[in-house]
This record gives structure tokens, C-alpha cells and sequence, in this order.
């Protein structure tokens, strides 16, 4: 079983449109409501690779009841966290080209019973068995302190869990105080963690090899198109896959996630399975998720000879 934790989830509403001209008036040719936020996604890419999943997330006002209501569509227990404030809602503009421009709200400031209440509800979940996981990811939302999401390792390490934790900045640094099993940042997540550029796959490959100094039992880098790392103490492998043509990246990195821990979240295979979900993702409209009739393992390489020289498609400041 999978239980996703996402503090700060939000209602996404994406619109297809020709051209991203300012001050013009916009006609979408397709709009796209679901339910967002990195955890949730995952919990969406879980459930549509048929695995049980639970996604844990405070909710709260219309948008709240709308997440809940599409979740629990798509097949997902739902265990919601009532609070006051409304839940975000956060709009993307897809252009033809695949440029897409997004405007995320800010989302509620949850109060210090709010906050406890989103950890304790862990306790009702019955996570803990061989094969589990827990995956924490996004931003904290206001009323959150930077070492939220160590606390939450800690409690769910005390109770046997894995955990996988896809965040960044103070947060992720606090965090991997507590050796979460599994982190997952993009390029500029993990050049901000470790205070340098990135613009090569060997940069990269480095800065991992330093979050595993800083606690981290492994690393999922993400390089966008470049492809995948997988950083861990028994070594380091490195996967990518080609895309023909791409149509949304939202969500495309929790779908990579979703795949690597329904793998198994260890070796090789798992990254493998990461990288045909990303590919899968990239090339669904909106944060619409891959099911396994999407993917094409046959079209990733693994390998263990990594390609130092390689230099990022898109480096990281």
C-alpha cells in the first residue's frame, strides 16, 4: 500500500490554448478540472497502475469538496483533514509547443491543531508492512514550520514505514536529519540544496552522492529530458527514454515517483518504471496520469556507466 501525505493540495483547473498573448482575451480549446498537489498526483499514477493507495490531505470549502469528490472518482480512499481555510485553486495555460504557464495560489494557513491533526491521522492507516510506503511531498503550506516534514519521517519511521519525500529548500534539508528512504528533487531542487550549479549529468551525480552525506538513503534525481538518476549506497544508474512529442510536464515527476515505488522503490527495475511514467505523463493533456495501457518500458535504457561529460538540456542555477 501507498499513502501519499500532500499538506498543501490544491484544485487545478488546466485550459488549452492557441497562443499565451497578454492583455488579449484567451478562448481555451479544452479545459481540465482535477484534483492536484504532488501527493495527490502520486496517489492518482498509484491508483491507475492498480495498486491501493490513500492519500492523506487537509481540505477545506467548495474546492476541498470538489477534491475530494474527484479522488474518490478515480478510485482513491480519500482521508481527509477538515480545516477552516478554503483549499487553493491554481490555474495552468497550455500552449500548442508544450510552453506551459502556471499561477499557483498560495493555499490556506493551516492552524497548530490543523497541523497536528494532519500527522496523527497517520495513525489510523494501518502502514507499516513489508512493501509500504509513505510518500510526502510539495510545499508546506502557511502555518507549517520548515521541520514539518522531519517530524512527520520520524513518526512515520517509528511505526516501520518507508518513507519517500519529495520536497525542497529548508524543509528538505531538515528533513534529511530524520534519513528519509527515498528523496526525489528535480535539478534545481537538488542545485539549491547543495548551494551550486548544475550543468552536467556528472554535477548532478555529485550533488546526489552530498544529499546521501546529509542523510538520504537514496536519490531520484529528475534532469527533466535528460532522464533519471537513481543514487543510492550500492551504486548510482542512470535512465532516460525518448519523447516524441510533449504535451503537458504537470504532474509528470509525481507520476515518475508513483512508478518508481510501485516497483518496488529500490534497484534498477524501479528507475526504469520512474522513467516510463515520466515519458508516459509528458504526453497526457493536463496532470491526466499514465495507466499501464500508456507506458513503454521497451523504450528506456538503464545503465550503469553514467555519462559524466553529458551537459543538462536545461542546467541548473
Amino acid at each position: 500500500m501507498i499513502l501519499t501525505v500532500t499538506p498543501n493540495p490544491s484544485l487545478d483547473r488546466t485550459y488549452e490554448i492557441p497562443a499565451l498573448d497578454r492583455g488579449e482575451v484567451l478562448r481555451a480549446t479544452v479545459e481540465r478540472m482535477d484534483p492536484g498537489g504532488k501527493g495527490v498526483n502520486v496517489s492518482r499514477a498509484v491508483a491507475a497502475a492498480g495498486h491501493r493507495t490513500v492519500a492523506v490531505l487537509p481540505l477545506g470549502g467548495a474546492p476541498g469538496a470538489l477534491v475530494a469528490e474527484l479522488l474518490a472518482g478515480q478510485g482513491i480512499d480519500v482521508a481527509p483533514v477538515p480545516i477552516a481555510g478554503a483549499t487553493r485553486s491554481n490555474i495552468a495555460l497550455a500552449e500548442p509547443d508544450g510552453t506551459l504557464t502556471k499561477i499557483n495560489a498560495p493555499g490556506p494557513e493551516l492552524t497548530p491543531a490543523e497541523s497536528e491533526a494532519l500527522l496523527s491521522t497517520l495513525r489510523a492507516h494501518d502502514v507499516g508492512a513489508a512493501g509500504d510506503w509513505i510518500a510526502c511531498c510539495g510545499s508546506l503550506p502557511r502555518g507549517l514550520g520548515p521541520r514539518w516534514y522531519a517530524e512527520l519521517v520520524a513518526r512515520a519511521h517509528a511505526a516501520g514505514a518507508r518513507i519517500a519525500l519529495d520536497t525542497s529548500g529548508a524543509s528538505l534539508l531538515a528533513a534529511l536529519k530524520e534519513r528519509p528512504d527515498v528523496v526525489k528533487p528535480n535539478a534545481e531542487e537538488l542545485a539549491a540544496a547543495v548551494g551550486r550549479p548544475l550543468a552536467t549529468v556528472g554535477d548532478a551525480l555529485k550533488a546526489a552522492e552530498e544529499l546521501l552525506t546529509y542523510g538520504a538513503r537514496s536519490v531520484l534525481a529528475s534532469l527533466g529530458a535528460d532522464g533519471q538518476l537513481l543514487v543510492s549506497g550500492a551504486g548510482a544508474h542512470f535512465a532516460n527514454a525518448p519523447v516524441a512529442t510533449v504535451r503537458s510536464n504537470v504532474g509528470a515527476g509525481d507520476a515518475s515517483l508513483a512508478g518508481f515505488l510501485a516497483a518496488g522503490g529500490t534497484g534498477p527495475e524501479a528507475l526504469a518504471s520512474a522513467v516510463a511514467h515520466g515519458a508516459a505523463a509528458v504526453q497526457l493533456p493536463g496532470s491526466v496520469m499514465p495507466s499501464p495501457a500508456d507506458l513503454d518500458p521497451r523504450a528506456v535504457t538503464v545503465s550503469a556507466d553514467i555519462p559524466l561529460d553529458r551537459p543538462l538540456s536545461e542546467p541548473a542555477p
